[in-house]
């Protein structure tokens, strides 16, 4: 009477990969007091592809054989399913992935082995979930790994439970489960779980009748519009539980129980207070735990933030008082969206942008999991953030530009930038662009100022340095090489400061001919010094005349060099020498007066003396 007194309706697709194998199967039973529903996914059997079939047949068969819903009648199931598999004549060793969910049509229970799922869904909301027997799961459950990389990640197909283990196999079987009218039950493989992820699937079933046709093709559809390269074959399978049993004699039944439980219940009345009181804290929980659920969502779709973490703070906490994991993970999903998006505010508060951008994305993605809220408050600051960005842009590269001297496109990028700024409401950007226009304009004053400052200064310096070479070459004409050679040098760096390279090489000509001048010049002087020292010595040795003519050579050098100085002291030094020359001939003449006159005296007769007799 338990099949007939309820509503089941069962519906699946199951297609084959593009080899045209498709080793996925499905199978279900539903007698009259219990239904059986199993899914599974072969793995490694594509030369024959008869590994999940197997494993369904098997299961199958073994249930109608003692059909329960006790958790011994699923590990026969699965212990005959896995023995099966090891012992089939295949070419290769048969594996599978395996889920079977077994009823009573008032409650269910399930088992796996492997990475087939099954999700459980009441009122739009994931009510239960099986957990993949892989190392990928270990590392969500060790929180190694976030569950949304799951479906990606390298070990997901690295169970640790399967059919066709050979050692150690030992499938999880769960506890009951009291089905609820309306309840939505989902089995798929991996083909769909890898393509569409958890949020998509709870829409699909937040929008489902009570037929779940239309919810299969709805998935189907969701999977082949993605077009995925790599899609390999799929199964799903939607179980709707339209309505379950209600046992007739259930009142009756509970009414002996009571009567029988009266003197136990007496006996332990004090216990019973306590527990009562303890029901009631944990059923006040429950429901703060949901009003704050409730509250959570209501402030996230008012783009409250701040006001939904505390509330999902609430929810969480509340739940792991009242051992609520459903709740958990919805909340906690929640939980990163709203954090991503609070986080990405203080960064766009604090001007932030490449890092508020950042975590928008991550809120973006985080709300596929929170069954897509705050998309459009989101999507808002997505966009407000990327103009603000575009903003700073324009400003950084007028900045540059500006840096460059260029003046008018610099102009160009600020006038843009407020332009932006002033059309999304961004007044701290406009302000940024008006002072960088500003800026801008000083600069330019400045440096046209700075221009005209140069200007005048290259005038002046031009100037005095043609001064300067006009003294050199005043100098250089008198003779004056060394004179001329240091304003030269000095012309030549002011020239040089200048830039101005026609006066620079003329420069270096006339230096060129200032040293060749002092070169010949030092040569005069050692010609004029040696005729100096020869006169010299030859005055000495009162050799005048020899002197006089070193003196005379010595005078012509210096007035060849006009070295006026020079040919003074020369003619000092001659005016000796025509002294001492003088003296000389005075005493010459002296001498030679003395000569005579001695010459006379000795030829004059005495006058005594008698004259001598002429013959």
């Amino acid at each position: 009477m338990r099949k007939q007194n309820s509503e089941f309706k069962t519906a699946f697709t199951s297609e084959a990969d593009k080899s045209l194998i498709n080793t996925d199967s499905f199978g279900f039973v539903e007698l009259d007091k219990y239904a059986c529903y199993v899914i599974a996914d072969g793995i490694d059997d594509h030369v024959d592809a008869v590994g999940a079939k197997l494993a369904v047949d098997t299961i199958i068969s073994t249930f109608i054989e003692a059909p329960s819903i006790r958790k011994h009648t699923l590990h026969r199931c699965m212990a005959a399913a896995n023995r099966a598999l090891l012992q089939a004549n295949s070419k290769m060793k048969l594996k599978a992935s395996v889920t079977i969910v077994v009823t009573d049509y008032v409650k269910l229970r399930y088992a796996q082995a492997g990475n087939t799922r099954l999700r459980l869904y009441r009122d739009g909301f994931l009510k239960l979930k099986s957990q993949d027997n892989s190392l990928s799961m270990d590392l969500v459950e060790a929180q190694k790994l976030e569950p949304d990389q799951l479906v990606q990640h390298e070990e997901r197909h690295n169970l640790y439970c399967y059919l066709g283990q050979e050692k150690d196999f030992g499938p999880y079987v769960s506890k009951k489960l009291k089905l609820s009218n309306s309840d939505a039950l989902a089995l798929y493989t991996r083909g769909i779980w890898e393509h569409v992820d958890e949020g998509e699937l709870a829409d699909v079933f937040g929008d489902a009748t009570d037929d779940p046709q239309p919810t299969v093709d709805a998935v189907e559809d969701l999977l082949l519009s993605r077009q995925p390269q790599d899609l390999e074959q799929y199964t799903f399978v939607a179980i709707f539980f339209n309505k379950v049993y209600i046992d007739p004699n259930g009142k009756r039944k509970i009414k002996k129980i009571i009567m029988i439980a009266i003197p136990i219940l007496l006996m332990f009345v004090i216990v019973t207070v306590i527990l009562l009181v303890l029901w009631n804290n944990r059923q006040k929980d429950i429901a703060a735990m949901e009003q704050s659920f409730y509250d959570t969502v209501e402030y996230i779709q008012a783009d409250n933030y701040p006001r939904a973490k505390e509330e999902c703070q609430k929810a969480l906490d509340l739940a792991d008082n009242v051992g609520n994991k459903e709740v958990q993970q919805d909340a906690s999903n929640y939980m990163k969206l709203i954090e991503s998006v609070i986080a990405g505010d203080d960064k766009l508060d604090s001007e932030s942008y490449t890092e508020a951008l950042r975590d928008y994305r991550n809120a973006q993605t985080r709300s596929r999991y929170a069954d897509n809220l705050g998309m459009d408050y989101i999507q808002d600051r997505l966009d407000q953030t990327a103009s603000y960005m575009e903003v700073y842009d324009m400003l950084s590269l007028g900045d540059t530009l500006a840096l460059n001297l260029q003046y008018e496109e610099a102009e160009e990028q600020y006038l843009a930038a407020k332009a932006l700024a002033g059309k999304i409401y961004f007044d701290q950007g406009r302000t940024d662009a008006m002072a960088a226009l500003e800026k801008l304009y000083a600069d330019q004053k400045a440096n046209l100022e700075q221009k005209e400052e140069d200007a005048q200064k290259a005038t002046e310096d031009q100037a005095a340095a043609a001064g300067v070479l006009s003294e050199g070459d005043a100098a250089f004409a008198k003779g004056d090489y060394e004179g001329a050679q240091a304003f030269y040098t000095t012309a030549l760096q002011k020239y040089t400061e200048l830039e101005d390279q026609a006066q620079i090489d003329a420069l270096s000509v006339k230096l060129d001919a200032c040293a060749k001048k002092l070169a010949q010049q030092e040569e005069l002087e050692t010609e004029a010094e040696a005729y100096m020292r020869q006169g010299e010595n030859a005055y000495n040795e009162k050799n005048y005349v020899q002197a006089k003519k070193y003196y005379l050579l010595a005078k012509d050098v210096y007035a060849s060099m006009e070295n006026d100085a020079k040919v003074a002291e020369v003619t000092r030094r001659l005016e000796l020498v025509e002294m001492g020359i003088s003296e000389e001939e005075k005493a010459a003449q002296e001498a030679e007066e003395k000569a005579a006159q001695e010459s006379e005296n000795t030829t004059i007769p005495n006058e005594t003396t008698p004259p001598a007799a002429v013959g």
